[in-house]
């Protein structure tokens, strides 16, 4: 594939920008290569300025489940931006949202509308610790949350993929209020909770971890946080921006059976473009100003366009046997993949829930953390560019997860695999 002109474009940007991007795992720093630039997007795939097209896994990172540019999307877009793009007074789609997502997701009684993901976690971490009057937080080692300062210890996503463990910038005084577990460890957590339970404010979790490519918990293992944290009065908080009406209509919390206190989305609903929520238990909600003392405010959150995106994408994936036909593909690509594997002879495990999926280049079950980290990262390497050439683009890392979408159909993921046989040749 040629990539002239996204190599003359990364070259004005790395004067420019920091890295040459606006989001570290962009710049391909892991992998090798140059990124390339995207022209436009359709259904499963994407285009670049070059001419080339791939089929793409990444989906923006989550929120195209429905597809690129699906056409109920731009309409809503399109009907909605003719009125304004920002009001900076309430508007009825905020109103609409809320009360499509109260009623799909029920522990989240009431919700408030940010512009990110990571404004989310930070606001969700902000009422536990005045709800609560309590300082601490646990995280877990592999888990990503957004670049808050309490969150960048032990982090997954882009600090896992360039090797930065903890960030220069974070007050040491900060990072010591943030305890570590490892994930899937059902002693640990009890032991740390036996040791500092009153101190602690909330737990935060990807349920399924999204950011050291995908890994999903052990039987019970939700259910046991969930104990611990209501023993302690501990705020447990479910960070849905990937899981979040992907692995199941209602979420991880839905397809566990598991209710957190507070639940944090972004991603699918805003259909692509920027905005994300936290929401939860009522009483907790009210202490959010202006109803109560805890401060949170944002000038353009709940934009009339990003709530309009999102709507069209809530009311696509509440089609009846959507998220059913979801996971089935994603199971047909990964069983693909592990049998093309197999058949070259190379060590590969796939993990999957429905709509997201995780590669690794190892024998066994990925479970941990630790698990995740024993992957062949070069070979991984070696098969992203492989693949990139062959026209299918996975995520440039091995530490984030992959993402299917309901335009993925049975002849995108049959040349998927079809690519992936000869990519393992090579390796």
């Amino acid at each position: 594939m040629n990539h002239t002109i996204s190599e003359r474009l990364f070259s004005r940007a790395s004067e420019l920008l920091p890295g040459g991007v606006n989001s570290p795992v962009r710049a391909f720093r892991s992998v090798g290569g140059t990124p390339f630039f995207a022209k436009r997007a359709e259904g499963a795939y994407l285009h670049d300025v070059d001419g080339n097209t791939y089929i793409d896994y990444v989906g923006s990172w989550g929120p195209m489940i429905a597809g690129h540019a699906h056409p109920n999307v731009l309409d809503a877009v399109a009907r909605t931006m003719v009125d304004g793009l920002s009001f900076g007074v309430p508007n009825a789609l905020e109103v609409a949202m809320a009360e499509a997502i109260t009623r799909i997701v029920p522990s989240c009684e009431m919700v408030r509308m940010v512009n990110s993901g990571t404004e989310a976690t930070l606001s969700a971490i902000r009422l536990a610790r005045g709800a609560t009057g309590r300082t601490r937080i646990v995280k877990f080692e592999g888990c990503y949350h957004g670049h808050g300062d309490s969150f960048l210890v032990k982090a997954g996503s882009g600090v896992m993929t360039l090797g930065l463990p903890n960030s220069p910038g974070v007050p040491a005084a900060l990072a010591d209020l943030t305890l570590t577990l490892p994930y899937n460890d059902f002693d640990a957590a009890t032991a740390l909770f036996d040791d500092m339970g009153a101190e602690i404010a909330a737990m935060i979790i990807e349920p399924i971890v999204g950011n050291a490519n995908c890994i999903l918990p052990r039987d019970g293992y939700l259910q046991h946080l969930r104990a611990l944290c209501t023993q302690h009065g501990t705020i447990l908080i479910f960070d849905e921006v990937m899981t979040g009406f992907r692995v199941a209509l209602g979420g991880a919390q839905q397809r566990y059976g598991v209710v957190p206190d507070l639940s944090t989305f972004g991603k699918i609903i805003g259909g692509g473009m920027p905005v994300g929520c936290y929401g939860g238990r009522r009483d907790l909600m009210q202490q959010i100003a202006p109803a109560g003392p805890i401060y949170q405010a944002g000038t353009l959150s709940g934009n009339p366009v990003a709530m309009a995106a999102g709507l069209a994408t809530l009311e696509l994936i509440q089609t009846p046997g959507f998220h059913d036909a979801l996971e089935r593909s994603t199971h047909a690509l990964c069983d693909g993949l592990e049998s093309a594997a197999r058949d070259a002879g190379i060590a590969f495990h796939t993990t999957r829930a429905p709509g997201m999926f995780g590669l690794y280049f190892r024998e066994g079950l990925v479970e941990t953390f630790d698990d995740a980290k024993a992957s062949d990262t070069t070979r991984f390497n070696r098969f992203f560019h492989a693949m990139l050439e062959r026209g299918v683009y996975f995520a440039p890392s091995a530490f984030e997860a992959g993402f299917m979408s309901s335009a993925h159909s049975d002849a995108e993921i049959t040349a998927t695999i079809a690519a992936a046989r000869e990519a393992f040749a090579l390796l």
